[in-house]
């Protein structure tokens, strides 16, 4: 099932499918390593604040509206 970012718990894993928005923001979320395929996990995540994420080796702190625009697919249900 496809779902935001924002809505994994901390230590969740997913593969990212789509980011949604403008040019610019898709553009410098894909420079961060946030592209289709990608694997993330969630480090910390205080909702309804900030997370942090570990994207391909990098740690990455977002605010909720940009996890919002990042759409992902659980670990368990890529397999």
């Amino acid at each position: 099932m496809r779902m935001p970012l924002a809505m994994l718990s901390e230590k969740e894993e997913a593969t990212v499918v789509e980011v949604k928005g403008g040019k610019g923001l898709v553009r410098r979320l894909s420079e961060l390593g946030l592209t289709p395929g990608a694997k993330v996990k969630i480090l910390f995540s205080n909702s309804p604040g900030p997370a942090v994420i570990d994207v391909r080796g990098s740690k990455i702190a977002l605010g909720r509206g940009l996890l919002m625009k990042i759409f992902v697919k659980l670990e368990a249900e890529t397999h």
